[in-house]
């Protein structure tokens, strides 16, 4: 790898695209493809590097997830049958691994720029951010995201880790595993939980004990355009910036662009991009550019493309 000071690292393969539910479902395979294809239009992909997906170990897995949760898994994945929840999240055949690669290619970008080997890195099939300790939610089996919040603390032993969820649904599974744990800061910007799933994260929840006040959620009302994002987008910086992260997790998911068919918020791509640019700027400031991105949601895939390359776009050296 040359000039790792500046590289941007994408996650780019089948085996991270073999995470979904199939054809008929929100979260369904063509996700990574509709990225991908829109980011060799864009030549993009000729200003990174790819990386290829690798599968996390049960015990990188157990540090966030509990062990009958992750042999529950497992089970289900051979049988490819029922559900993990009630009735969001099916079993697949293949589904421990699928998700494990998840989580595995979100912990290698981690440890890759913790080893100064590039500055940011994106991962487009990431970001399960319903998933519970010990149950699976909304479309997510491992949450690759407080996985690696955990490996951040447990291996590389970071205290101030910012988490930042774009995502139009509220980061539920990070969110409350983290509500009392003052070494991770969260800000995330969501569609009001009384009009959208998961129907959590209001403003008044701030964190608990020893955490209180370093979690904030900035909830939009359904029908928010750019307009609105920006001065809550303003807020959730300055919470960030505050906190001066030794490493920057960013949620990026695409619901909540106009004409998601399962969302109602109205923002543009260039909300996301903004967001990017800002975190790109800060994690210069704070952690020697430490940024990893996760793609989320977003069940609308022209959406998907465009915000993901969006994204990406902010993340890549300038020229």
């Amino acid at each position: 790898m040359t000039d790792t000071k500046s590289t941007t690292l994408v996650y780019i393969g089948e085996a991270l695209a073999r995470y979904g539910f199939g054809n008929e479902h929100p979260f369904g395979p063509r996700r990574m493809a509709a990225f991908w294809d829109e980011a060799v239009r864009q030549g993009l992909d000729q200003r990174v590097t790819i990386a290829l997906p690798c599968q996390a170990g049960e015990e990188a897995i157990g540090r966030f997830h509990t062990s009958p949760y992750i042999e529950r898994v497992k089970r289900l994945s051979q049988s490819g049958e029922g559900f993990l929840d009630m009735g969001d999240t099916p079993a697949f055949k293949g589904m421990f691994e699928a998700a494990a690669t998840v989580a595995g290619s979100v912990l290698d970008a981690a440890d890759r720029l913790m080893h100064g080997e590039a500055r940011h890195a994106f991962v487009p099939i990431a970001g399960l951010h319903h998933a519970r300790r010990d149950a699976a939610a909304g479309f997510c089996v491992f949450n690759d995201c407080g996985i690696l919040i955990e490996h951040l603390k447990q291996v590389h032993k970071l205290t101030r880790i910012a988490y930042v969820d774009i995502d139009a649904h509220h980061g539920d599974g990070v969110f409350y595993a983290f509500e009392s744990d003052p070494d991770v800061t969260i800000a995330d910007v969501h569609e009001d939980g009384r009009f959208l799933y998961p129907g959590t994260g209001f403003a008044e929840e701030a964190g608990k004990g020893e955490a209180m006040g370093t979690k904030l959620n900035l909830p939009l009302p359904p029908g928010a355009t750019d307009a609105d994002f920006m001065p809550a987008w303003e807020m959730a910086e300055a919470h960030i910036c505050a906190f001066k992260p030794e490493f920057i997790i960013l949620q990026c998911g695409a619901d909540s662009i106009a004409g998601d068919p399962i969302t109602h918020l109205r923002l543009s791509p260039a909300a996301h991009a903004h967001a990017t640019a800002s975190l790109c700027r800060l994690a210069g400031e704070c952690c020697e550019g430490r940024l990893v991105g996760l793609g989320g949601g977003g069940y609308n895939l022209h959406n998907l493309a465009a915000t993901w390359c969006a994204v990406l776009e902010e993340m890549l050296p300038e020229d």
